[in-house]
């Protein structure tokens, strides 16, 4: 085997040396943007510019730090963001804050630290695994930012949705909804409760997620160059 001349080791050593910089450079900005982004989540929970009350329900702009999560950094960043939203809104439910949840805070605590944070954490990985997915076959990455942006606040309703009726179905808040509303199976007050009010949610967290989310992406394109 010939032996590698003292260019070619040179030459190695130099490439090995970039890759760990480059490295660090990633960890280093991984760990900044996850702060930057947590200290985003705390600050909408607890000021108007998370979310926009409604009588029933909260339509939260919370979805759109784990947007720039999921389309910036890696599916396990933006689970974590996921998470952070999850914790803010469990905040609420012990706080009072939401009356939903809160009245689901008196009923079973457990219960509503799952049904605030598990859906989340799930939101955040799973959008972020579409937004990853896409982006390998999306040459324009328009259609990777736009469905990836979106997936996060309907994956955000669905699962949330789905986790109070599994865990509170039956509790007397969930059963004063129906009654309310009229309705009598979970599908119809499934309906009846996100209705129009999903697609809003959908819609202001699917244009500001894009916008900002793209916007970085170029700018740290430029960084990186």
């Amino acid at each position: 085997m010939k032996a590698m001349t003292s260019e070619q080791k040179n030459k190695v050593n130099g490439r090995s040396a970039k890759n760990a910089r480059s490295t660090r450079s990633e960890s280093i900005f991984e760990l900044a943007a996850l702060g930057l982004l947590t200290a985003i989540c705390f600050i909408m929970c607890f000021t108007p510019l998370g979310y926009i009350k409604t009588p029933v329900l909260n339509i939260t702009l919370m979805t759109v730090p784990v947007i720039i999560s999921a389309t910036v950094l890696k599916p396990r960043d933006s689970a974590i963001i996921g998470g952070i939203f999850g914790i803010t809104s469990f905040i609420q439910a012990v706080s009072g804050m939401s009356a939903l949840t809160g009245a689901l805070f008196q009923l079973n605590p457990f219960f509503t630290f799952v049904l605030c944070v598990l859906p989340r954490v799930l939101e955040g990985w799973l959008g972020g695994l579409i937004f990853q997915g896409l982006k390998k076959i999306d040459k324009t990455n328009f259609i990777s930012y736009a469905v990836g942006s979106l997936s996060v606040p309907l994956l955000n309703t669905l699962l949330f949705m789905s986790a109070l009726f599994l865990l509170f179905y039956n509790s007397e808040p969930i059963q004063n909804i129906a009654a309310s509303k009229g309705v009598d199976n979970v599908l119809a007050l499934f309906i009846a409760m996100v209705g129009i009010q999903a697609l809003i949610e959908a819609g202001i967290c699917f244009v500001l997620g894009t916008a900002v989310s793209k916007a970085l992406a170029v700018a740290l394109k430029k960084v990186k160059k």
